[in-house]
């Protein structure tokens, strides 16, 4: 896992980039390996302070991940998502509060957001909210699927970081979206929550978890009833690492 932040202030203008990767894989006995964590997520800003604490702001988010994804449950040889599918584009001026280094919430009231699915497969399917293929009634597909969904919304993000006792940190990033186009009384959800602890100058412990709820993207669950569905993943790292 890798995350690096960088920050440049001159005068009332603020710019502000945030970059998360993550990849990870598990292995017990001699099963293939099982994939636990994959993420590319890149989050650009521009800022202007009109006033103590409130700036003008405009804040952007590209995020997919590395390989390609299963659903080792149901099927290990065919995948259900991969690079830029999905991929998620997004955009919009607002309005950001900032009282301190630690804690950050910004609205944004007229979010462009682009949904990108580019595998074909995938896309026919209407994985990850697009609209899927045009099938006859022997379900065939007559017309291919678009690989791609322009949503227009609102956006609101909150983020903390901050040392609650020495040697322990508590992150936390919430992001809420409601599409204006489509059902925007349906609420997307990310929440991610990293709780860090300082061993010494060479070992950290991380817990983190994330909840996503997407009300565009159905979930078969166990019993074969397919819905949007609350998806819910915690990681316990270990790192190890030397700074100079």
């Amino acid at each position: 896992r890798y995350n690096m932040s960088l920050n440049y202030q001159k005068g009332k203008h603020n710019f502000t980039n945030w970059l998360d990767l993550a990849l990870g894989y598990s292995v017990i006995g001699k099963a293939d390996p099982m994939k636990t964590d994959d993420k590319i997520e890149y989050i650009p800003g521009y800022a202007y302070q009109f006033s103590k604490n409130w700036y003008f702001s405009v804040m952007g988010k590209f995020s997919s991940q590395f390989a390609k994804g299963y659903d080792y449950g149901v099927d290990s040889s065919t995948f259900i998502s991969k690079f830029m599918a999905p991929g998620y584009f997004d955009i919009g001026p607002g309005i950001k509060y900032k009282p301190n280094d630690w804690f950050m919430l910004n609205f944004s009231p007229a979010t462009a957001a682009l949904l990108v699915v580019s595998d074909q497969r995938l896309a026919d399917l209407g994985s990850f909210g697009v609209d899927p293929a045009v099938l006859d009634t022997a379900g065939n597909i007559v017309q291919h699927a678009d690989k791609s969904k322009f949503m227009l919304g609102a956006k609101f993000i909150a983020t903390l970081s901050k040392e609650i006792v020495k040697n322990i940190t508590v992150g936390t990033k919430l992001e809420l979206f409601s599409d204006y186009l489509d059902t925007p009384q349906n609420i997307d959800v990310n929440w991610q929550v990293l709780v860090g602890l300082k061993v010494n100058n060479w070992l950290s412990v991380d817990l983190s978890t994330e909840l996503l709820y997407n009300d565009d993207v159905m979930i078969t669950d166990k019993n074969g009833n397919t819905g949007p569905r609350t998806q819910f993943k915690e990681m316990f790292m270990l790192s190890v690492g030397y700074a100079f």
